[in-house]
């Protein structure tokens, strides 16, 4: 059954052969971002996911799981939903080490207007990802318009710099940092499909107030957003619009930034913005 659809699927596949390593965003790239921060999705937003995809009549879907421990359930999950709203074909492509080399597949993401990235563990996802075929192929799609949604670890993908969720000055896992000091946040190479921005997820529900802090003190000149659960950004270039049930937290420009003998952070102040649904603004 899954090798019949993947025939079927391959049709509408671009016959672009696949690149090796990761490389910058392109600067006019003509897709859209749709990062959720996790949670119940609505099916309200889900139409909005499938609005803002534009699907023709000869597009399709492609799920990308590998940040679940689950990924057929994480599968299942998010294509129940997305075949609510709309009839186009969805693709479940749980790439490993030998996938990320198959031109069919790689193929088949390039070729794909919407690409799903579902939730789990960032880092996971990245693992398999990371400079590879696969990690061009998304950026091909993307820059050929393809809309590239993603929730909770697939959110924290987005990021050049992805939030792996560990303080490094503590060996417990904590979904909120107990401490505001230099170097406390460990970041990693994400996906760089936003370049400038700092992604958070589960933001208000798991109150990571203290995590954004130190990332926005670890890169001053970055928007450091934390998006709430069932809420999403829809970012189109540097223009951005919220969607969603909750809000969107953005901290930016942080002033007179400095660090005490005892290495805490301090500062004057932060530009502080919280949105709701319709919501629009601009990134540096």
């Amino acid at each position: 059954m899954r090798s019949s659809f993947f025939k079927g699927l391959l049709v509408f596949a671009l016959s672009i052969c696949s690149g090796a390593g990761s490389f910058a965003q392109a600067p006019a790239a003509k897709g859209n971002l749709f990062i959720i921060g996790g949670g119940d999705r609505s099916a309200s937003l889900i139409s909005t996911l499938i609005a803002t995809a534009k699907l023709g009549a000869k597009d399709y879907v492609v799920v990308l799981p590998m940040s679940s421990a689950e990924p057929e359930a994480s599968f299942k999950s998010i294509a129940t939903q997305l075949a609510k709203a709309t009839d186009k074909k969805i693709g479940n492509l749980n790439f490993d080490a030998a996938k990320v080399q198959d031109k069919q597949w790689l193929d088949s993401v390039k070729g794909a207007r919407l690409i799903f990235i579902t939730g789990g563990d960032q880092n996971r996802f990245m693992k398999v990802v990371l400079n590879t075929p696969l990690y061009a192929a998304i950026h091909k799609a993307y820059e050929n318009g393809a809309t590239v949604a993603g929730t909770s670890a697939g959110a924290a993908v987005m990021s050049k710099y992805m939030i792996t969720g560990k303080q490094l000055q503590d060996t417990a896992y904590k979904e909120t940092f107990d401490r505001l000091t230099d170097g406390n946040i460990e970041f990693e190479q994400g996906m760089g499909l936003v370049t400038s921005v700092i992604i958070d997820q589960h933001f208000l529900k798991r109150s990571r107030y203290n995590r954004l802090i130190s990332a926005l003190a670890a890169h001053p000149t970055f928007d450091c957003i934390g998006i709430d659960e069932g809420t999403a950004l829809i970012i189109h270039d540097k223009q951005v619009t919220v969607a969603g049930v909750s809000q969107v937290v953005r901290l930016t420009d942080p002033k007179n930034l400095k660090v005490t003998p005892d290495h805490l952070l301090k500062m004057d102040g932060l530009q502080f913005r919280l949105y709701t649904a319709g919501d629009q603004f601009n990134l540096k």
